[in-house]
């Protein structure tokens, strides 16, 4: 265990030493007020002293190499290794000092918090302030990783702290949104770029892939008024197939079926001088490498095709990572996000977002063609975690 003592003028910039220097997962181990000496004893300055520490194993030889040292030093300079290193043992001062009484429990309640802080994900928090037990509470209902929840919780401990101990819920959920969109908004974010002429819509089957295509088209010719086809690699399933082609009646958009590669090279030639091509893929076509190193051959996927991956709010986390593994052979830029409007559950956003590093192009909130659709941005992902919806 690693133990280190800091030295503030202010709790809060304590807590924002300990961070820095051990990481959010340090535990409080001690704090107390201190008095700074002044000039011939005049103009004492009140500082705050916090003992934290941090699990981290040290090599044997490193171990070896201290207890080396330490047996060495006089007399006199065991005391201090020995308070350094063993935090239990009270340290002594000449002078008894006089503490606040709610200084001391402010003192006590920020211990109490951040040892939860580094506890069982479990733990309900019991001794949080009410705006804070119920932001915790919060993350844990929307399943949101412990790691996750953890480093943003400990930002609003010290925000806690910084005003004063006071916030009502509102404020907490405020500084939980930026928070939040501090962590999302460096990945890319929005609908189509327009710079890749082939967009590949890529997932497993039920997730809403041909229907997300169709919102998506129809936002392409009305809206931006751009010349849009589609081709469908899904022959597995009729219905699918069907399913686009009805799609591709209501707009008035061409569509290719593809049993074979060769098809495909056809299809990208027909549709030389359109500006948007959507492809519909079956999910076993990009598990088969053979596919994929063939398309390629076709298909620059770097410039000339960018691929959004199907991802439903209804499935669990594991099977979306699963998903997200098995796609993982081309490039993924972005996700979509369907089914919002079926659940209540959003946390896997997050999760799925900060642990693979992509960002959302879309969410879809129902089945209406070319309604209930949105694209995304960090603002509306957080709004939509923290209890706002955008339906």
């Amino acid at each position: 265990m690693k133990v280190k003592k800091f030295i503030a003028s202010t709790m809060p910039e304590a807590m924002k030493m300990v961070r820095s220097e051990l990481g959010s997962d340090a535990v409080i181990l001690n704090s107390k007020v201190v008095q700074t000496q002044g000039f011939l004893g005049l103009f004492k300055k009140k500082n705050f002293e916090v003992i934290a520490a941090i699990d981290s194993t040290e090599p044997s030889t490193q171990k070896l190499q201290l207890k080396e040292k330490n047996r060495k030093l006089p007399d006199e300079n065991k005391t201090e290794v020995i308070r350094e290193h063993s935090p239990k043992l009270p340290v002594l001062n000449e002078k008894t000092q006089t503490i606040d009484n709610n200084l001391v429990k402010e003192l006590a309640e920020l211990k109490s918090m951040m040892l939860e802080l580094s506890s069982d994900v479990s733990s309900k928090f019991e001794k949080y302030p009410g705006p804070l037990k119920s932001m915790n509470e919060l993350f844990i209902d929307q399943d949101i990783d412990h790691q996750i929840r953890q480093a943003v919780l400990s930002e609003l401990v010290e925000k806690w702290y910084s005003n004063q101990n006071s916030g009502s819920f509102n404020q907490v959920q405020a500084w939980a949104k930026e928070a939040i969109i501090s962590r999302i908004s460096s990945f890319q974010y929005g609908g189509l770029s327009y710079t890749k002429k082939y967009v590949n819509i890529v997932g497993p089957t039920g997730v809403g892939k041909t229907t997300s295509i169709a919102k998506i088209a129809a936002e392409c010719i009305l809206k931006d008024q751009k010349k849009v086809a589609f081709i469908t690699t899904d022959t597995y399933r009729i219905a699918a197939i069907e399913q686009l082609k009805t799609y591709a009646k209501i707009l008035s958009v061409p569509v290719e079926v593809c049993y074979s590669i060769d098809d495909f090279q056809q299809a990208k030639q027909k549709y030389e001088n359109y500006d948007i091509v959507f492809i519909d893929t079956a999910g076993r076509n990009f598990r088969n490498k053979k596919y994929v190193d063939d398309l390629q051959k076709i298909i620059d996927f770097s410039d000339e095709m960018e691929t959004f991956l199907v991802l439903s709010l209804t499935s669990k986390l594991t099977d979306m990572k699963e998903i997200f593994e098995k796609f993982s052979s081309v490039n993924i830029n972005k996700y979509i996000f369907t089914k919002v409007d079926e659940t209540s559950n959003y946390g896997a956003m997050l999760n799925m977002i900060l642990q693979y590093k992509v960002g959302v192009a879309y969410l879809t909130n129902g089945q209406n063609v070319p309604d209930d659709i949105v694209e995304a941005t960090p603002t509306i992902i957080a709004n939509i975690i923290l209890g706002e919806d955008v339906r």
